[in-house]
């Protein structure tokens, strides 16, 4: 059962009140009684002080006699027993028992004390007199010598009735205050917790979207700065609130009117927020807190969203849904702990891909016949054209051998890129390959005072990879090296990376701007357009290169700057996946 700040304050303050009441009387019986006592034995004191003269004279005469007297006369007097013991502890007289009757009194506490010397004092109960009684016992000396103890004690009956009287009063006294202090408690609690109380409420309303609640409280202290902080903080969420709810409903606009399937999933799998354009590229309702596995048809978008689930971030892969493709991207965010996935309809867009490389292999395809056939005549009409037109049949020869090369590199470039392409994997020794590529252009760096270096570490593993294909790649990077190097040099290096194999191929040929960097894998496209003209470049071999890279799961950068050469890095897995 919960309870109200009032009853904690108020009950807080009458534990106090109760504690400090029992505390008060227990420390004013004690101290009463203890003054009253201490009061009494300092005029016990006295008392012994004054007869102590005459009990000595008559104790030293010998006159017991006249000192019993003595001893019951002081205490009809005074109400006080009067007891004189000898330094043997002997009782000699006491005012109210036959001192023959009586023991030893040598080990009484305040006779013992009197024997040493000093003023025995003792509070405790009378074997004789069967009551709690107050003893002060005086030294009695002679020249020195103590003789005996004048002892007065006195009944502390006549201390406790005071005592009581003043402990009733006391007790009055207490409860009244006791009173006066629950109620000014009662309205210290009430002063406390309704403001507190009114701020509990507006900070309800608050909570169930009520933003006009305000609180005003008149005391100057604290509450009101907190109240004053409440209203503030309030105006500034209801602003908050007003622009995002705006933002909210703008950007589930946005989402809706998407094109592309919007998925957005917590780490459980389950739908937290998808758009009308995924349900219907899914052909399935998509029901927020369902599971995405029990409505997604078919491994392939389950095995992206697992990818993403992993820990994989900004995943991209094509997948097919009903029959059409899709470029789907998962995204874990990390803060928000969820996964966001969009579906992107590429049908199309692959299907002009497929017509224009069905295009480019037909028309490459019907071009090598009369290509070919050209060439033929061409190489005819040189035995038989007289020497003044031969230069325009080398124009025509060296044009048909450019198309030749263009077409060639056409298909094979067309073939790359078919999916149905399948890597001949086997163990491939790397330095035979570069080996291998580098003899074919011994001929033309020697043209060109180019020298070929050859820099492979040992140790390198053989790699799982199609040979033939990592040959044609070597053959186009060094062409291309050659082609647009002058003077210098040519170098290839391989060196093993943990379980990868990383390739450089460096000249110190004219170099690429910084601008033509991310062009260079382009199709047909050319740094240099006049070089590349005077020696024959198609614009293909670095895109054929490329594509034999990715084949082999592998990466391909590039490091150049004009005048300082090019560098083409490649990474190469030992084992394909």
């Amino acid at each position: 059962m919960k309870r109200s700040l009032f009853l904690k304050i108020f009950a807080g303050y009458l534990v106090i009140v109760f504690a400090l009441s029992v505390l008060i009387l227990a420390f004013a019986f004690h101290t009463i009684r203890d003054h009253y006592t201490e009061t009494l034995t300092g005029t016990l004191t006295n008392f012994t002080e004054a007869a102590r003269p005459q009990v000595l004279g008559l104790l030293m005469g010998g006159r017991l006699q006249e000192l019993n007297s003595l001893a019951r006369t002081l205490e009809k007097n005074t109400n006080t027993r009067i007891t004189v013991i000898n330094a043997a502890g002997v009782v000699l007289t006491d005012s109210d028992e036959d001192p023959r009757m009586m023991e030893n009194h040598k080990n009484r506490i305040e006779v013992s004390e009197a024997l040493t010397g000093k003023i025995g004092k003792s509070v405790r109960y009378s074997s004789t007199a069967k009551r709690e009684m107050l003893y002060v016992a005086l030294p009695l000396e002679k020249e020195g010598r103590i003789v005996g103890v004048l002892r007065a004690s006195i009944f502390l009956e006549q201390i406790d009735t005071l005592v009581a009287k003043v402990n009733r009063r006391i007790v009055q006294i207490t409860f009244v205050i006791a009173l006066l202090s629950v109620f000014a408690a009662a309205l210290i609690a009430r002063h406390l917790s309704r403001p507190i109380k009114e701020l509990v409420a507006a900070a309800r309303r608050v909570a169930e979207k009520d933003f006009s609640a305000r609180v005003f409280l008149k005391q100057d202290d604290e509450l009101k700065e907190l109240a004053d902080n409440f209203n503030a903080m309030n105006a500034e969420m209801s602003s908050l609130f007003t622009e995002l709810t705006g933002q909210k409903e703008e950007l589930d606009s946005l989402i809706h009117s998407l094109q592309e399937g919007f998925l957005v999933l917590d780490t459980q799998g389950r739908i937290i927020h998808s758009n009308e354009s995924l349900a219907k590229i899914l052909q399935a309702d998509l029901p927020a807190g369902s599971f995405y596995w029990e409505i997604m048809p078919g491994p392939d978008l389950t095995a992206v969203i697992e990818k993403a689930r992993g820990g994989e971030r900004n995943f991209i892969q094509e997948i097919e849904v009903n029959s059409r493709i899709y470029r789907c991207s998962a995204t874990y965010l990390a803060s928000r702990d969820e996964i966001i996935a969009v579906l992107h309809d590429i049908t199309d867009i692959r299907g002009l891909e497929k017509v224009k490389r069905d295009f480019v292999q037909n028309v490459s395809h019907e071009l090598r016949t009369p290509l070919t056939a050209i060439k033929g005549y061409v190489e005819t009409l040189e035995e038989e054209i007289d020497e003044q037109h031969k230069p325009y049949l080398q124009v025509v020869k060296r044009n048909t051998d450019r198309l030749i090369h263009i077409v060639q590199d056409l298909l094979l470039l067309s073939r790359l890129e078919e999916e149905a392409v399948r890597l001949e994997p086997e163990d491939v020794d790397l330095a035979a390959v570069i080996d291998n590529a580098l003899s074919i252009f011994e001929g033309r760096a020697r043209e060109k005072n180019i020298r070929l270096i050859r820099e492979i570490e040992g140790g390198i593993p053989l790699i799982r990879a199609d040979g033939y294909k990592l040959e044609q790649m070597f053959i186009n990077l060094f062409d291309n090296a050659i082609k647009y190097t002058d003077r210098g040099e040519v170098a290839v290096s391989v060196r093993g990376q943990d379980s990868l194999v990383r390739i450089e191929v460096r000249d110190t040929g004219i170099g690429i701007l910084r601008q033509d960097i991310p062009r260079i894998f382009e199709r047909f496209y050319v740094v240099d357009k006049s070089r590349s003209k005077k020696t024959g470049g198609t614009g293909l071999g670095l895109s054929i290169v490329k594509h034999i890279v990715l084949l082999h799961n592998g990466t391909i950068d590039v490091e150049s700057a004009p005048g300082m050469g090019t560098r083409f890095i490649i990474t190469l897995p030992v084992e394909q996946a």
